[in-house]
């Protein structure tokens, strides 16, 4: 009897689980047999295995071969447990030393040929790897750059089966060229790294793509409220008829959000090549994400489902990023409803059949919505024909629990003709809006310091009410409005803590009385008289 084993990683969602990939020669009849949970691709990778071994120069065993994959409990699925799979099989039959894979984890789909092809999902598998105490691993020459993203993990990039051997051997290393591309078709080695059905990647490329904010005519107030919703990470609403802005507006609230730090980073990057969504030749994502699915996406789609294990939705895609829902009031009022608990736990556990996967959800939520069916409601010339029932109706289906979690509800006005064709002032650019919201976040972060807070938004409003007080007399207003049932004790807090966002914007050590009217009229977009220099404009 001839045994050998190495390692591979099985993922749920961004968490992976280690496993041991186990194969055991026995005299008999040749057979094949893989056990331990395997799904249909995995089945299918005895067929892969043997002909990528064949084609590689090495000898297939001719005996009864068992591959068991252990823990047997938990599931198994993808092809990237090819090359574990058949470096297994090698070492059982002695053409490699078993002892030179047994500490080593191995990620990557084997073609036919013999060459090793990408997978989605190698730097999560890689972080399960080196939490598990592995220190070495193999991946397809592609997804090298990512699988050295991991600290202190090893990382050998191979481009075929028959390269591995080599190393592992001490022999020679063949010179593998790469597959040629064919003129006007998708590179076929990058397949595997593309997921069908989510559409475009859910983020620029650095440097590329970034809209300005100076290319936005007028809206003071809405430009205020982005910069309000960026320094404190705030949802936000717009609320306005057609071609106000809106969408121009949301598009521009990632350029003001500051540089993932280097865990951000890891965990946006984990989340999107899961997904199958990574930027090509942009193995790690240093910008905050912007995802806007369409009206028309299904509750899968924008929590994360599907058969099987669930996949990522948008919500994840925009981890630590922007979640743009543009048209609001025309997605499925059970879709919208979903958004309220990953908006208050940072996190969505999906269930299904095929197990139960929890994928973090901490991002800054944006809804734009026009003010009726038609969207010319308040509008002066030709005025808007939906009876008031409709109107209610409209804006119904964005739910008062759902309204309550969202900070900002701003009213997007028409631009005029003057703001728009007019040689006014140039307006601030993203960069000039970065640089104060940047400013307003180091000092959050200092006055937070040793809390597990970095952010105003993430402040529990007992905390904001008993440690950090603001002017005596400050929230005068706020309790009026909160006796006159305009606002619920999490409203209260909610003012609160954009006030302290208002402030550190302004450079007051603690929020005052026109720091909290600011915050009041972010929150329930009625303007409560003049705001001083530096407020609105």
């Amino acid at each position: 009897m001839a045994f050998a084993r190495t390692c591979s990683v099985a993922l749920a969602g961004v968490e992976g689980v280690v496993v041991e990939v186990q194969a055991d020669l026995e005299p008999g009849v040749a057979a094949f047999t893989l056990v331990g949970l395997p799904d249909k691709s995995l089945t299918e990778s005895r067929d892969r295995v043997r002909a990528a071994v064949a084609n590689s120069g090495a000898e297939w065993p001719q005996k009864k071969l068992t591959v068991g994959l252990s823990p047997a409990s938990v599931p198994k699925g993808g092809s990237g447990f090819d090359l574990a799979v058949a470096c297994a099989v090698l070492g059982a039959a002695e053409r490699i030393d078993p002892r030179s894979i047994a500490d080593l984890v191995m990620i990557g789909e084997l073609g036919l040929d013999g060459r090793v092809r990408p997978v989605r999902g190698v730097l999560p598998a890689v972080l399960a790897a080196a939490d598990a105490g592995y220190r070495q691993v193999v991946v397809p020459e592609r997804t090298a750059a990512e699988a050295a993203l991991v600290p202190g993990v090893s990382v050998l990039g191979v481009r075929s089966l028959r390269q591995l051997i080599a190393v592992l051997t001490d022999a020679p290393v063949p010179e593998e060229d790469e597959e040629p591309a064919r003129q006007g078709l998708p590179d076929p080695v990058s397949a595997g790294l593309a997921l069908p059905g989510t559409g475009i990647p859910a983020v620029a490329p650095d440097g590329m793509g970034r809209p300005d904010l100076a290319e936005v005519a007028g809206q003071a107030r809405a430009r205020r409220a982005l910069e309000v919703a960026a320094a404190g990470r705030h949802h936000l609403l717009f609320l306005g008829p057609p071609g106000a802005g809106k969408t121009m507006l949301a598009e521009r609230l990632p350029g003001l959000l500051p540089p993932l730090t280097p865990h951000e980073s890891l965990e946006v990057t984990a989340v999107h090549s899961v997904a199958g969504v990574l930027p090509a030749g942009q193995p790690l994502i240093a910008r905050a994400p912007y995802c806007a699915p369409h009206h028309s996406a299904s509750m899968p789609s924008l929590i994360g489902g599907g058969s099987g294990l669930p996949r990522p939705g948008a919500v994840s895609l925009a981890h630590h990023g922007v979640l743009f829902l543009d048209e609001a009031p025309e997605f499925s009022s059970r879709v919208l409803d979903t958004l309220r608990q990953p908006l208050e736990s940072g996190h969505v556990v999906v269930a299904r059949s095929g197990g139960v996967m929890r994928l973090p959800a901490s991002f800054l939520l944006v809804l734009a919505a026009n003010p009726c069916p038609c969207g010319r409601h308040g509008m002066t010339g030709d005025g808007c024909d939906c009876p008031p029932s409709a109107v209610r109706r409209y804006l119904g289906r964005l739910s008062g629990p759902l309204m309550d979690r969202v900070d900002l509800r701003v009213t997007v006005e028409p631009v005029t003709r003057s703001e728009l064709t007019g040689p006014g002032a140039r307006p601030e650019s993203t960069a000039d809006v970065a640089e104060r919201v940047r400013a307003a976040r180091e000092r959050a972060a200092t006055r937070l310091a040793g809390t597990p807070w970095h952010t105003n938004s993430q402040v529990p409003g007992h905390e904001l009410r008993t440690r950090w007080s603001v002017v005596p007399g400050a929230l005068a207003e706020a309790e009026r409005d909160m006796e006159r049932g305009l606002l619920t004790a999490r409203g209260l807090d909610r003012v609160l803590r954009v006030a302290w966002t208002v402030a550190d914007l302004a450079g007051h050590e603690r929020p005052d009385a026109d720091d909290v009217i600011q915050a009041l009229e972010l929150r329930t977009g009625v303007r409560r008289g003049a705001v001083r220099a530096g407020g609105w404009e």
